[in-house]
Order: structure tokens, then C-alpha cells, then sequence
């Protein structure tokens, strides 16, 4: 017979206390997003439960100096509309890292979760700083090596 372990609300807490940095400047902008994501997940433990938040926190440090590969800073186009009638804007992916670089990271984290409660929790537990100060230091997160 065999048995199907689930988190509980022990493995909750652990995790809800665990926090990680992770260098943006040393990896590629969507590897780092889906290797981010599955932390912020929970799905890098063994007790990974899909319905429960047992993903750990993370913070993202040096997001200006993130890495595209290709020529994808001048020829990805991020398209969005205003709502107001000829409110369709669209800039390049150069273009959004140097007006906001958090947002850039942020946005390519988010599409990797789930899209539901339990995902926008998972979002809040993303902090992305431009640089290498980040605000997170009394949660004392350590250094998160990702596997790209």
C-alpha cells in the first residue's frame, strides 16, 4: 500500500521563516523567474503539497543587472492598452529595465505561479530590489544558489 504524505501546519511555519536571496546579475532573466518560482512554490521540498503555502520567501537583489539572452532587450515589445480610447502603449524589454527593473523580474516571476489565492500569496513573499541593499536582513535569508 502506499501512503500520500501532505504538508501540515507545521511545515507551514518552517517555511513561512525561511527566506533566501538569490543574485539576479549572475543568471538569465527567465531561468532565474521559473527557478524562483518553484521555491516560492514549495516544489524544491519533498513535502510539496499543492493546496498548502509551504514555498519559502525570496529576495531578489541586483535586478538591473539581470541577463537576456539574444537581441530580446531591443526586439521583445511589451504591449498594453490604457483603457482610454488610443491608449495603446508598448515598450521594449531595455526600455522597461531601466525605467523599472523590480517590475520587469516581478512580472516574469508572477506568470509562473499559480494563477489563483494561493499564487498572489506566493507573490507576496517575492521582494525584488534594483540593487544589492535589500530590506529583508531581519529575516536573516541566506544565499540561494539556483540550478540553471
Amino acid at each position: 500500500m502506499t501512503r500520500t504524505t501532505f504538508a501540515t501546519e507545521a511545515d507551514h511555519k518552517v517555511a513561512a521563516n525561511t527566506w533566501h536571496v538569490v543574485d539576479a546579475s549572475k543568471y538569465e532573466l527567465g531561468r532565474m523567474a521559473a527557478r524562483v518560482a518553484e521555491v516560492l512554490m514549495g516544489k524544491h521540498r519533498p513535502l510539496y503539497t499543492p493546496h498548502i503555502l509551504v514555498g519559502e520567501g525570496v529576495v531578489v537583489i541586483h535586478a538591473a543587472e539581470v541577463k537576456t539572452t539574444g537581441r530580446k532587450r531591443e526586439t521583445r515589445v511589451h504591449t498594453y492598452y490604457t483603457q482610454y480610447p488610443g491608449g495603446l502603449r508598448s515598450s521594449t524589454l531595455g526600455e522597461e529595465l531601466e525605467h523599472d527593473p523590480c517590475w520587469v523580474v516581478k512580472r516574469a516571476v508572477r506568470r509562473m505561479l499559480p494563477k489563483s489565492k494561493l499564487g498572489r500569496a506566493m507573490l507576496a513573499r517575492l521582494k525584488v530590489y534594483p540593487g544589492a541593499e535589500h530590506g529583508q536582513k531581519a529575516q536573516r535569508p541566506q544565499p540561494l544558489e539556483l540550478r540553471v
